[in-house]
């Protein structure tokens, strides 16, 4: 294989609920699950046996609020599932999604400005500085409990730079961030929707995430996270964004990662299902095109079978 893909190229995502001995197939979303703290430690056991060292970890909880505050309570689900992780497997990266989506009862990605200020035909309802804020505690949650990266996914304008601030005012100046930097508004989230059962109940995200027809803008965004001090800055989704991640590995001095998504995932499981193709073969030439792209870090649901390579 001409493209040097290795095992420390590759990241693991998990879905983490609370409760115990709690295993959750999902729908829509083949050969993936919710795991419970106790069972997820079992399967990343098994991931870590394949020699896979990089996980990141969404959390689902067990009830929302219109603030999303189970996202950033002190025992909120990703902070116990992390301490116990770095328990028991030390040296594991651990990398933590932090965004109020799942947590939220409306399903949007930030904190809704207050009745009477927008109307709900309008892209323009989320409170840019109160979801600042609360992304903020989030992270430092995270980081409180081991996360070794923070992930901010909301698409919030400046995120990067309010969490890094807040993390270093709290003093965990060496957890680092990923930032969920060209994140497109795309078709291809439905079965991710399904497992952290964060759909937006109203209209859409496409008045904070972006739009596929516009590569200039993702290229802004990602320069707009590393000048505010991101470590690594992700394109999202993967394979119909080849392109963005090619012209960000050109542009950019930055350790780039590539989010190979749900619907992207679930493409292959379908198509496999029905004979179309040969599963096995589709994942490879999938990731092998990712990586010839110029990512630098790939997450995907197709991680165990990766590293069985």
């Amino acid at each position: 294989m001409g493209i040097n893909l290795k095992k420390d190229n590759i990241i693991c995502p998990y879905f983490v609920v609370g409760g115990s001995n709690r295993k959750e197939k999902i729908r829509s979303f083949p050969g993936q699950h919710r795991f419970s703290i106790d069972l997820l430690i079992k399967d990343i056991r098994q991931l870590k046996a394949l020699g896979v060292n990089k996980i990141l970890l969404f959390g689902v909880p067990g009830k929302k609020d219109e603030l999303g505050s189970q996202a950033h309570k002190k025992d909120n689900i990703v902070s116990l599932a992390v301490r116990r992780i770095k328990e028991g497997f030390p040296h594991l990266t651990v990398m933590t999604d932090v965004c109020l989506c799942a947590y939220i009862s409306h399903g949007h990605c930030g904190i809704i400005r207050e009745p009477g200020t927008w109307d709900r035909e309008s892209d323009n309802f989320i409170d840019n500085k109160k979801t600042l804020v609360a992304l903020s505690k989030i992270a430092v949650a995270h980081a409180e409990a081991g996360a070794d990266y923070v992930s901010p996914s909301a698409m919030a304008k400046g995120q990067v730079a309010a969490i890094r601030r807040a993390l270093d005012e709290n003093g965990y100046r060496k957890t680092k961030i990923m930032g969920y930097s060209a994140k497109f508004a795309s078709n291809f989230y439905g079965p991710f929707r399904n497992a952290a059962d964060s759909a937006p109940k109203f209209g859409d995200r496409k008045g904070y995430q972006l739009d596929y027809s516009d590569p200039g803008s993702a290229l802004a965004e990602i320069k707009e996270d590393i000048d505010e001090g991101a470590d690594i800055v992700m394109v999202k989704p993967a394979l119909a964004y080849l392109d963005i991640i090619k012209s960000a590995k050109l542009k950019f001095d930055k350790p780039i990662a590539a989010y190979n998504v749900s619907g992207e995932y679930a493409l292959v499981k379908y198509g496999a299902k029905q004979g179309l193709w040969d599963e096995g073969e589709m994942v490879k030439e999938i990731i092998v095109s990712i990586k010839r792209a110029g990512a630098d870090y790939i997450i995907t649901y197709h991680a165990k079978e990766i590293a069985k390579w």
